[in-house]
This record gives C-alpha cells, structure tokens and sequence, in this order.
C-alpha cells in the first residue's frame, strides 16, 4: 500500500480540502478561513463598474458640528405647490363665477324691463319711444335677458346661452354707441367680453346640459 492510500480524504494534494500544508484543518477553520479571505477581497477582483469606489463626502452636519443646518427648501416647494394647486381650482371655477355674474347682470335688466317697459322704450332704436311698438319690444327683450340668464346661472347649455348673449349685447353697444360713447355703453362692452371669453370656456362645472 502506498503513502497515498493511508492519506485521509481531506489531503490538499487533489481530492482533499482539510488538509493544507501538510495539515489537517477542521471545517470550522475552513469557514473562518473562507470568510476572512472574502472580507479582503480586492476591487480588482471585481468587473469595472460594479463596485462604486467613488468618495463619500461627508454631510454638513457631519462637517461641521457647530455649525447652523442650512435652510431647506421644503417650504418654497410647498408654497410653490399650493400656488399651482389654487391656480389649478382658479382655472376650473372662474367660468362658473363668471357665468353667474353675467347670468345676474341680465336677470337684473330683464327683471326692470318686464316691471317697468316704459322706463326703457328710449333705448329702442328707430322705433317711437311713446308708442306700443316700442313697449312691446322692451318687453320681449327683457323675457329674452331673463330666460338667459336662468340658462347660464343653471348652466342649461351655458355655451350656447353665452353665445345668443354676445350677440345680444354686441346690438346694444352698437345702438348706443350711434349717439357717441358713453359710461353706459362702455360698460356693455365689458360685458360683452365676459360673454365671449364664457362661449370658448369647454368643460365647465356645475352644467345641467353642455
């Protein structure tokens, strides 16, 4: 029998794992061995790129510890949010605001006219303020002003009511405005605005009908 025959089978020769040097080692010592040998494992022994061998830098706080944390910007950001979130609620409201102020202005009108038609016949164009003619026209005008505006505080077809408004209003300022200007018909004219910008408004809340 030769010496390889008496060797055990942990013999580092080959077949072996315990045995280093000539020695037996214990698989406790080879675990020991093996996380030592891992614990020193060199960078290079890595592809590149896998391990970040880049500087930490260390924070301010850690620099410095007397000195003052600087200011952060968590409260700029979150003025910054809320500005865009009123804005946000600005943008989806303003034409229901804006349709209720037009939509009281005409019911406003439309209400005196219906009271009192004789108080406004001078406002008639060619037609003779004294007669019935006239009267009867302040008054279908002032039905007119009222339905719409019922349709645009309800929001019944706010675009379309918005539209016969623009167009209403446009023939008032031009009846007005044949005897010069004036704070009356300038003020129509604003009016009239607010009408056009409510007919391009898409999407509005608070509609029975679009």
């Amino acid at each position: 029998m030769n010496d390889e025959s008496r060797r055990p089978a942990d013999w580092a020769g080959g077949r072996g794992r315990g045995w280093a040097g000539g020695r037996l080692r214990s698989p406790v010592g080879n675990r020991e061995e093996r996380t030592i040998r891992e614990a020193t494992v060199e960078p290079a022994d890595f592809p590149p790129g896998s391990v970040d061998t880049a500087p930490v830098e260390p924070s301010p706080a850690a620099a410095a510890p007397g000195a003052a944390p600087a200011a952060s910007a968590t409260p700029a950001s979150g003025w910054r949010a809320q500005a865009e979130r009123a804005g946000v609620v600005v943008a989806e409201w303003a034409p229901v605001a804006g349709r209720v102020l037009l939509g009281l202005v005409l019911a406003w009108f439309g209400y005196h006219e219906l009271l009192s038609p004789g108080n406004w016949t001078g406002y008639v164009p060619i037609i003779n303020e004294t007669s019935t003619l006239a009267i009867v026209a302040v008054l279908i005008h002032g039905w007119v002003l009222f339905v719409l505006a019922i349709a645009l505080i309800a929001g019944i077809a706010p675009r379309v009511s918005a539209a016969i408004t623009s167009v209403l209003l446009l023939e008032i300022v031009i009846s007005l405005s044949v005897s010069g200007l004036s704070d009356t018909s300038m003020r129509d004219v604003g009016v009239l605005g607010l009408a056009v910008v409510l007919t391009g408004c898409r999407n509005q809340r608070l509609v029975l009908r679009n």
